[in-house]
């Protein structure tokens, strides 16, 4: 039966069919009302004529402000609280938002209610940017706990719970512990574990679940962080269930352990004062869709997956990584949903192969690394695509492998430990220079730079910058990936804190 996690909630089934938010901006927006009010497009007649054509005028009537009667405004609940409801019912939490700037808003107000000035968290040393961004708002300041890394395939899996048991040895007095599952790959880590560890150090486990917005409703998918017992997580809807592209949630369990009115003020500190109509009612839509056709569309997306994975598994010189990687340190769970390629064998990297199906048949990966190819599936991913996947897939290596094997590029488990000199806040707000990068080495960053995707850093301000670290950015420019947050994209020069600034 599919896990979803009602635990201890109250939920109506009658009313998760329903998308309260969703009907009522439509009620408004086809309705004719005459508008003066923002926006100036006023309901698309005034908006230049290629974006209407674009977008077409029914998305641009309901692109309506906040502040309507009978949306957000008037008895309470209003469809907009009742939407929220009802995605917090559908999760198994106490409280959802709808956030409209990604899974990176949600980052921002918890780190603002659970980092204050002062305060140390346990950080997972490859978490989102938007994590280090926050405590760059909050003035708090992170321990790091190190994920399993395999370093055959260069990529990082899941914080076990023996790992975070020695973060909180170190800092016993974080309030809470910040953790990523599943990976931009597809493992989920042992919440359960790590949640039983927290909790025993008296602090919350936050789940960073952006990848993961649809566990728990279907029997073969992970369960829920909020089922296995985490106190709050991220479910960056967009990713995988089908809101719109920078919509997300942040759900808040009912254990007590996270304040919902400090994570409540965090929210109105960082939200638009001008929300997107557009995007919380797709939030409304999608998280309707999964509690009510979640599982039928899911099952049909995982049963055309597995075929796909099995025949390009077939393909020579490709493996393609899943259930067998369960159990492996740090890898407590698998999803479907997320085909990963090793394609070292064909003697290309996945920079090349990913240009080749661009190039040949307009197809376009997720994440492409030296070693590896990430296809990320919907909630209802269109069979027949993957049909054709399987075919151009195994076409594409045929004419471009060529013989030997390409390595991934990996940091040593010891390159995830680094120096930190001042706080993240410090670092970032401080006098900085911009100097030659083989002239950084021994010098305090005021960046955070991340290979992109999956945008996980590399290097982090107030971290004293290594030859290690300088190395392998180096090594991913040079072939082809992405260095976000850097303010030289070429990684030739970096800023880094006047010293006698940090004294």
């Amino acid at each position: 039966m599919t896990d979803v996690p009602h635990r201890g909630v109250t939920r109506e089934p009658a009313a998760q069919p329903t998308a309260p938010y969703l009907e009522a901006i439509t009620a408004y927006g086809f309705r004719g009302s005459l508008r003066f009010h923002v926006p100036g497009h006023k309901g698309g007649e005034g908006a230049d004529p290629g974006l209407r054509t674009a977008l077409g005028d029914r998305a641009l009537l309901l692109d309506v402000p906040q502040d309507i009667e009978g949306i957000d405004v008037g008895p309470s609940p209003t469809p907009y609280e009742r939407a929220e409801q009802l995605a917090a019912e559908a999760y198994g939490a106490q409280r959802a938002w709808f956030l409209t700037n990604g899974a990176t808003q949600g980052n921002h107000a918890l780190c603002l209610a659970l980092a204050p000035p002062g305060t140390r968290v346990i950080l997972q040393r490859n978490s989102h940017a938007s994590l280090i961004d926050g405590l760059v708002l909050s003035g708090g300041t992170a321990r790091f706990v190190a994920p399993e890394y395999d370093v055959e395939l260069g990529m990082a899996h899941g914080v076990t719970p023996d790992a975070l048991a020695e973060a909180f040895d170190r800092a016993p007095e974080a309030p809470a512990a910040f953790i990523v599952s599943p990976t931009y790959y597809g493992m989920a880590a042992d919440v359960g574990g790590c949640a039983e560890v927290a909790h025993g150090a008296g602090a919350a486990l936050i789940v960073d679940g952006a990848w993961g917005s649809h566990f728990g409703f279907h029997a073969r998918l992970p369960r829920s962080p909020l089922a296995l017992g985490a106190d709050a997580m991220i479910a960056s809807t967009h990713k995988i269930v089908g809101s719109l592209t920078q919509s997300a949630m942040l759900l808040v369990a009912g254990t007590g352990r996270v304040d919902v009115e400090a994570v409540a003020r965090g929210v109105r500190l960082i939200r638009s004062t001008s929300p997107s109509a557009l995007l919380m009612a797709s939030l409304d839509a999608a998280r309707r869709q999964l509690a009510v056709h979640g599982e039928a569309l899911l099952d049909r997306t995982i049963r055309a997956a597995a075929v796909a994975r099995e025949a390009i598994d077939s393909v020579p010189g490709c493996s393609v990584l899943g259930e067998d990687f369960v159990g492996r340190p740090g890898i407590a769970g698998w999803d479907p949903l997320r085909v990963v390629i090793d394609v070292r064998g064909t003697g290309c990297t996945g920079y090349e192969v990913a240009a080749a199906l661009r190039n040949a048949y307009d197809i376009y990966v997720e994440l492409a690394t030296h070693a590896s190819l990430v296809l990320v599936l919907g909630i209802g991913q269109p069979v027949d695509a993957l049909e054709r996947l399987a075919h151009d897939f195994a076409e594409t290596v045929r004419q471009i492998a060529r013989t030997g094997t390409q390595n991934a590029i990996s940091r040593p488990p010891a390159a995830l430990s680094h120096e930190t000199v001042v706080s993240p806040r410090d670092a970032f707000l401080g006098r900085g220079e911009t100097v030659a990068v083989a002239d950084a080495v021994g010098r305090i960053s005021c960046e955070s730079i991340a290979g992109y995707p999956p945008g996980v850093p590399s290097l982090l301000p107030g971290e004293r910058i290594s030859a290690e670290v300088v190395a392998y950015l180096r090594e991913l420019t040079s072939e082809g990936a992405r260095l976000h947050g850097a303010s030289d994209p070429a990684f030739q020069t970096v800023r880094v804190l006047i010293e006698d600034a940090s004294a």
